[in-house]
């Protein structure tokens, strides 16, 4: 008997081999000004969103940008309750375990995004990964939050068997994320791995705000570093920025004027941002979009090539 579903698999198939040309030539170094529609065809990462210690605000407005300028909705959303974000107060062995689930289940490194005290929890989760804290971690299902009995995943591409240490993510942040709360809250093992990137990210960027003094910050904050090969970018965000508030930044996507300038933004980029419409965050935002979308691409374009039919 056929295998149920069978045809909506093969014409799955078709729809990718018809929109794999377009999607596989995509320069994903060179984005600027390409809005998501051209990416939208492609599979995306997941992305896991930590809130801070205090969640007056969460890592749900920053979901609502992301979805308003057109990253796929299901890939932000918590498998286990649908919610746009998590506690930074999250198990970080388990943590690491289903980021190593979604790499063997999707054939994408995931995303890790975290304010404040989630962006610990997102410095804590790739030391775990990079056997910071343990030599081995058993694979977690997202779903349901338990751990299985194993600490190997099958890697998509190899098809070899390989430890969930080890596993990487393929871009990490951390937003506003001090020492002296580490130190307030006795989170003692991670002073001297805060701002220690290891090689479980491919590619980070830490966030900090000018004289924050939620983060302890007294003028220029202590830089992150590479342990190895990640590529650590530091921002330095102005003094209006607010700690509590940073994540706010829905508002963007839905204004012309703030979207376009988000769209057309880069590193280095020089043109000020637009004045005629609410511009709270749009320098963190654009920063952050030009990652995750760059990194939704080359994520996307390895996954559809895995997927294609040859």
């Amino acid at each position: 008997m056929p295998r149920p579903y069978s045809r909506t698999r093969a014409l799955a198939f078709l729809v990718l081999a018809a929109t794999a040309p377009a999607q596989a030539a995509l320069d994903c170094d060179a984005l600027a000004g390409v809005d998501a529609s051209a990416i939208r065809g492609l599979p995306a990462p997941r992305v896991v969103s930590l809130h801070g210690s205090v969640p007056i605000i969460t890592m749900e407005p920053f979901a609502e940008f992301l979805i308003g300028m057109g990253y796929p909705e299901a890939a932000l959303r918590d498998p286990y309750d649908g919610s746009f974000t998590r506690s930074s107060f999250a198990d970080s062995e388990a943590l690491a375990g289903s980021i190593a689930w979604y790499y063997e289940h999707d054939a994408m490194r995931p995303i890790l995004v975290g304010h404040s005290q989630g962006g610990m929890m997102v410095m804590r989760v790739l030391h775990e990964l990079a056997g910071g804290f343990r030599d081995t971690i058993a694979v977690v299902d997202p779903a349901t939050r338990a751990a299985l009995a194993r600490t190997t995943i099958r890697d998509p591409y190899t098809r070899q068997e390989r430890p969930v240490v080890g596993a990487r993510v393929a871009y990490a942040s951390a937003i506003a994320t001090g020492a002296l709360p580490r130190l307030l809250l006795g989170q003692w093992t991670m002073i001297p791995k805060l701002r220690k990137v290891p090689d479980s990210a491919i590619e980070f960027t830490g966030f900090a705000i000018a004289f924050d003094p939620i983060a302890g910050n007294l003028g220029d904050p202590d830089p992150y570093v590479a342990t190895g090969s990640c590529a650590v970018r530091n921002v330095l965000l102005p003094a209006s920025y607010s700690h509590i508030g940073a994540p706010a930044m829905e508002h963007l996507a839905r204004q012309p004027s703030t979207r376009a300038w988000i769209v057309a933004w880069q590193p280095g980029a020089t043109a000020p941002p637009p004045t005629d419409a609410d511009g709270r965050n749009i320098e963190l935002a654009a920063d952050l979009w030009y990652s995750i979308r760059r990194h939704w691409c080359i994520e996307g374009q390895r996954a559809q090539a895995l997927r294609t039919p040859s």
